[in-house]
């Protein structure tokens, strides 16, 4: 396996920093779902006031609302350090139509002048989905090729696209996800980690560490492994946090933390400061 390119995520120097104080080096966001009236004026506003610098946003499909993000996030003083993806479910770069392939591919292109409008570094992508039509060996296929096309964007503009782990029954262990990444030999192509998803089938603290400087972006979300389920809090089910943030900071990490948490229906305004009080517990060691 060719040695992947990580000198860029780890700065100029080549070994890794350990030991990183999360409480001070991390920056915190805040999905854009999160927060009440959208790519907004009250949206962007209650971030600052609850304690967040970023605010990650999905995919904008047009001029006209890429401009207005980047002028909410000036106007505020935040940050738009992602944008998320939004074609890669329902039409994944593993499906065997190649028209619905070239689908995902141009959301992944809106996704890039999303990202290259607001000055964000990632586009988070799932990279394939297997299901009872598309096997495994079919998805990494189909996926490597349409990502492999993609570079020469990401590269030119400069933007990761984050692979994240999530419940698509592909990419099940992290030494195959560290593979999967590495395939590509390309400082541009990296993780974005997703501590809650994680739990369903393996242990967060496990796969930071495998992963280490492939890691670019990191999403927060509470999960309840005795349930199955993801909780309305971060700290409402049963992670070990203490275990993930020690990883992280063994391995140097010192960017984006940004958590993915369903808006407070009832009260969205006090949801997002108890949230980024959890937040700052979490990376404080007080849980």
């Amino acid at each position: 396996m060719t040695t992947p390119r990580f000198s860029r995520r780890i700065g100029a120097n080549t070994d890794l920093k350990t030991g990183i104080d999360l409480e001070k080096n991390v920056k915190k966001g805040i999905c854009i779902g999160t927060l009440p009236g959208g790519i907004s004026d009250e949206g962007f506003a209650l971030a600052v006031e609850a304690g967040f610098v970023g605010v990650e946003l999905g995919t904008l499909n047009d001029d006209e609302t890429r401009q207005k993000a980047a002028v909410l996030a000036k106007k505020h003083g935040v940050e738009i350090p992602s944008i998320m993806n939004s074609a890669h479910w329902g039409k994944p770069l593993s499906d065997p139509d190649p028209a619905v392939r070239q689908e995902s591919v141009d959301g992944m292109m809106a996704s890039f002048a999303s990202a290259e409008a607001t000055d964000a570094g990632t586009v988070l992508l799932v990279p394939a989905v297997v299901n009872d039509t598309v096997n495994y060996e079919e998805a990494w296929i189909r996926s490597q090729f349409e990502i492999l096309g993609m570079l020469d964007v990401a590269e030119e503009k400069k933007i990761d696209i984050g692979l994240e782990n999530v419940w698509n029954k592909f990419l099940l262990s992290p030494t195959e996800f560290a593979q999967y990444v590495d395939q590509f030999n390309s400082e541009y192509v990296t993780a974005y980690f997703d501590v809650g998803n994680i739990a369903l089938y393996g242990f967060p603290h496990q796969w930071i560490r495998t992963l280490g400087a492939r890691i670019s972006k990191v999403h927060v979300k509470g999960f309840d492994t005795s349930t199955r389920q993801f909780t309305p809090t971060l700290l409402g089910g049963n992670l070990d946090w203490g275990a993930s943030m020690e990883a992280l900071s063994d391995i140097g990490y010192d960017g984006w933390v940004t958590a993915e948490m369903p808006q407070n229906r009832d009260n969205p305004r006090d949801g997002c400061f108890a949230l980024s009080a959890e937040m700052d517990r979490i990376f404080a060691g007080d849980v």
